[in-house]
């Protein structure tokens, strides 16, 4: 068994945030107006290292197709549309106005309006559609919505994704929840039945990071 991750204490973490994170001024915005004027909600929100990762990847991947499910007020839909190229298209799935209408102000005040498609219709219904369509390939699919549906997200995202693209689940670890026999809500259920299912996946390569509430990443063999 190899040595155990470093602890992250708090301090420990704002170091690496101090000499990693280099958080565009929209992203900050986004972050801010979430936080003060959502905080109900405001657990939704991305932690910033992981709207960088996934900035990181677009570029890394060289993405020209981009799935969001899951959009909540923008902060990751902006973080990959900033990345995009400017002939890229990223499409989004939410069925929450209240929130989206944030993120539609923030897209067009970053500039990034014309590289992004909002669906408001369930995404299990928007996912249908699109395997219908003659092109409706993705690079890149990234996954932060209702996690009782986490897997039947996933088994139409992985006919979405090219060869060698990218999913990405957020939320894998909840809060640690996932490891407490004690907690058996829905969202808790989904998160562990996904887990269980993907390790066990051979159509893809994982990699689970302890980075935000954790993130699983895939890529489609």
């Amino acid at each position: 068994m190899s040595v155990n991750a470093i602890k992250l204490t708090n301090e420990l973490h704002d170091y690496m945030l101090s000499v990693s994170i280099r958080e565009p001024e929209i992203l900050q915005k986004i972050r801010h107006f979430t936080q003060t004027e959502l905080a109900s909600t405001s657990r939704f929100l991305l932690a910033p290292e992981q709207g960088q990762l996934l900035a990181w990847l677009v570029k890394v991947l060289n993405a020209k197709r981009v799935l969001e499910i899951g959009t909540y007020t923008g902060y990751s839909s902006t973080a990959m549309a900033l990345a995009l190229p400017s002939d890229g298209q990223l499409v989004c799935c939410d069925i929450s106005p209240h929130f989206t209408e944030h993120a539609e102000r923030f897209w067009n005040e970053a500039g990034v309006q014309n590289k992004i498609t909002l669906h408001s219709t369930p995404a299990l219904e928007t996912l249908t559609h699109f395997l219908a369509e003659p092109v409706a390939l993705f690079d890149l699919v990234f996954i932060d919505a209702d996690k009782s549906n986490y897997l039947a997200y996933y088994e139409l995202s992985l006919k979405l994704v090219k060869t060698n693209g990218v999913i990405i689940f957020d939320n894998t670890l909840w809060h640690g929840a996932v490891i407490d026999p004690n907690e058996q809500d829905n969202s808790v259920i989904g998160i562990r039945e996904l887990n269980q299912f993907l390790v066990r996946d051979e159509r893809v390569d994982i990699t689970l990071l302890p980075m935000g509430d954790g993130m699983t990443m895939l890529r489609k063999k």
